[in-house]
């Protein structure tokens, strides 16, 4: 590599930027132990000399900034900041992990050791090699937990200078971010930095969303400003009479919440009423009174406004699972709107901003029993017995990550916190692996439930065993916790292997006795179409019959000469020139120069253009219409399948196959008809179908090609196909169906799952 003599006037921001780390840490709590981060940096320095980032900025920068971010939004000490100064240059340059034992000790040697063996990212081409390299992290993480705060504020910076990479770089690391960084920064308590590095992978993914979004909350500020002045000074005035120490501050809603929330519930900006919190922090010298501290701040609170009771969050006395604590309840305003009060000491809102990196500094010397310490323990015990494919570990890690808790009794009232769905069986293993051996089913309130009941918030739970209990093949489809489904993939790992075998034998014969080749592109399509997470999983099903294989040439493999389907297929990449053999409405071939205007315009990193266009699908797991934020991912068989960029299995195909995505764009003038489906529920009432119907025909002049309808206790859920030309079609609709009385929830949904019904 080329080394470049930085000029006086970087060598200048390089000391200024040094400065400010140095004053943070001095300001800072901690033991001054300045001498060993000025060699540190003076180190790094010298060994980055010359080097310089993507941006054209001199390379040492990076590793102040990391530096930064760790002393100031982590409140770690010394240790951590000299290991992010050096976590580059074991990697980077000639030094070895030896030479930093030698010159700075062992506690930082093993940390730059972990970062090391972790660097660039999580996912790299080989995804199996990568995911093996994610469970490195988590080996080292339960050496020091410290690697894996320094690896977040690496990646924070990485997220804050991702605009000087190139686009198809930009969807790798977003992917990445948003599939597995920013859910590990929620679990770790990291609430700041995990919020920021969604929004910020959301302003990479869905830029235009992102600027919409952005200059709608500040065109709107002024108005949050006199709603938080009004309700604000009341509260301090009952506050004080209560002699507390305390600050009442605002909290805004992330621009990633605000349009995942517009996303499910179909609702624009102006409809998204929680955007403004308010934050009460109180100081409490003496841990005992805190829980007290909060009621009555609560009480006093309530006094003022009147409280939503479906809407109070109690965890101060049941935390959540990353250690977090506050008082939430949600009041109705002086403008009568409902508005979220938080109340937190000191302590629970330093915990709650910084996460792990607090939860240390509070520790009081007795054993430590917090939820975090118990899903640290967890991961250890995943780790002794990995599964032996590294993706499908990270799977079930990472499905523990997103996961939301609920909290379960024992019968001697002790709490459990599991994720969100569990059931009967995972309780039993999360307990103990005997348990979960001879679970027979469980007491849930003193009646009897089987080992496929879920579980909710509240239930007491008796697990019920027998000794001649035996553990069955489909209990994996039971379970929902990783630690349950290792332990019964290790009991029927001969079994599970034969299943997967056996199913590709009965895919294969069936494939070949309706002729169709059983190619790459043609299994990934079957996987996509049972939403399978791999290839695994899949022929694992088929080889238990859990899978119908005839329903497949009903609906994947079904004649499609008459849908219009054919229109999106025959389109080309706007960026590829060339002839289109291809016809367009079975007339005539497809002119150039509107096959272009009509396609999709693909940016492609490296890539010469050629004479014919590439080959491309649309993905049958979220069929992506014109107005979806879109990309495109190169298979092994060289056909780009187009998914929408939220999609979960797009999410994966970025984080695990970053180097096969390209940037994609729609070029389409509203000139075609694409498939959509929308699902509609609400109450069951005489003429509603009718006046759903008359909405989307004889209103917006759309045409419906399918309606299924089900009803259930006075309950409807009706899904229509209907043909539309953009997203904004569709939200249109939507938003005009929502306005029927009785219509509860109106959501887009994957065209294929209509089709399933």
């Amino acid at each position: 590599m080329e080394k470049v003599q930085n000029t006086p006037e970087e060598d200048a921001m390089i000391d200024a930027e040094y400065a400010k780390l140095r004053e943070t840490y001095l300001n800072s709590n901690h033991r001054k132990h300045i001498d060993i981060i000025e060699k540190a940096f003076k180190y790094a320095r010298k060994a980055h000399a010359g080097v310089r980032r993507r941006s054209g900025e001199p390379y040492i920068m990076h590793p102040i900034a990391v530096a930064q971010i760790v002393a100031e939004e982590l409140g770690l000490g010394s240790t951590s900041i000299c290991s992010a100064l050096l976590h580059d240059v074991v990697e980077d340059t000639e030094t070895s992990v030896e030479d930093i034992k030698n010159l700075f000790g062992e506690k930082i040697s093993i940390i730059v050791d972990g970062l090391t063996k972790i660097s660039g990212g999580v996912f790299g081409t080989q995804a199996s090699a990568q995911a093996e390299n994610f469970r490195k992290l988590l080996l080292t993480m339960n050496e020091d937990i410290r690697v894996v705060l320094i690896k977040m504020a690496d990646r924070l910076h990485n997220m804050r200078t991702l605009g000087s990479m190139p686009p198809h770089k930009q969807l790798k690391i977003a992917g990445e971010t948003q599939y597995i960084y920013a859910p590990l920064a929620n679990r770790l308590g990291l609430y700041a930095i995990k919020t920021e590095l969604e929004d910020l992978s959301f302003k990479y993914e869905h830029p235009d969303k992102y600027l919409e979004l952005s200059k709608k909350l500040e065109d709107t500020s002024k108005e949050r400003d006199a709603l938080f002045s009004d309700i604000k000074q009341p509260i301090r005035e009952k506050l004080e009479k209560l002699g507390l120490e305390f600050e009442i501050k605002s909290r805004i809603k992330s621009v990633y919440s605000i349009w995942r929330k517009m996303e499910k519930k179909i609702i624009p900006f102006e409809e998204v009423y929680d955007i403004l919190a308010i934050r009460i922090v109180f100081d409490c010298p003496d841990p005992k009174d805190e829980k007290q501290n909060c009621w009555s701040i609560y009480s006093a609170v309530t006094d003022l406004y009147k409280p939503r009771p479906d809407r109070i969050r109690d965890w101060v006395n049941t935390p959540k699972a990353n250690g977090y604590e506050a008082l939430h309840v949600t009041v109705m305003g002086p403008d009568n709107k409902w508005i979220e009060v938080q109340i937190r000491s000191r302590r629970m809102d330093d915990i709650a901003e910084k996460g792990f990196a607090a939860h240390w500094k509070y520790k009081t010397g007795e054993q430590d029993d917090s939820e975090l310490e118990k899903w640290l323990q967890t991961i250890k015990e995943q780790l002794k017995n990995p599964d032996s494919n590294a993706i499908d570990f990270l799977d079930t890690f990472k499905m523990n990550l997103f996961a939301s808790e609920i909290f379960v009794y024992t019968p001697k009232g002790d709490i459990k916190t599991m994720p969100q769905g569990s059931t009967v069986l995972d309780l039993a293993f999360d307990l103990h692996t005997e348990l979960g051996m001879q679970c027979i089913g469980a007491k849930v309130s003193h009646k009897l439930v089987p080992i496929t009941y879920k579980l909710q918030s509240g239930d007491q739970v008796e697990i019920l065993t027998s000794k001649r209990q035996q553990p069955k093949t489909d209990w994996i489809e039971i379970v929902q916790t990783a630690k349950a489904r290792n332990c019964i993939r290790q009991m029927f790992r001969k079994e599970y292997h034969a299943l997967i075998a056996q199913g590709e034998k009965k895919l294969h014969e069936f494939l070949t006795k309706y002729n169709v080749s059983d190619d790459h592109d043609t299994i990934n399509r079957i996987i996509e179409h049972y939403g399978e997470p791999n290839k695994d999983e899949m022929m694992y099903k088929i080889g238990k019959g859990s899978h119908d294989l005839q329903e497949l040439m009903k609906t994947m493999f079904k004649d499609k000469k008459s849908s219009r389907w054919v229109k999106i297929w025959d389109l080309t990449f706007g960026k590829f020139t060339g002839n289109n053999n291809k016809k367009e409405n079975n007339s005539k071939p497809a002119d150039n120069k509107k096959a272009g205007k009509n396609g999709l315009k693909v940016t492609e990193n490296n890539k010469k253009e050629s004479g014919e266009g590439p080959k491309y699908r649309i993905a049958e797991c979220c069929c992506p219409i014109p107005g979806d934020d879109i990309l495109g991912f190169l298979d092994e068989s060289g056909v780009y399948i187009v998914h929408k960029r939220q999609c979960p299995v797009a999410m994966k195909l970025k984080s695990n196959y970053g180097n096969q995505i390209v940037s994609a764009s729609w070029e389409t003038h509203r000139v075609l008809s694409f498939p959509a489906t929308i699902e509609v529920k609400g109450m069951d009432r005489m003429g509603i179908l009718a006046e759903i119907i008359n909405v989307i025909s004889s209103m917006l002049k759309i045409n419906i090609s399918r309606l299924t309808l089900d009803t259930d206790d006075g309950l409807f859920t009706a899904s229509f196909t209907v043909y539309v030309r953009d997203v904004e079609d569709v939200n249109n609709l939507c938003m005009n169906i929502l306005k029927i009385k009785d219509v509860s929830a109106v959501e887009r949904i994957a065209t294929d799952k209509a089709v399933l019904k």
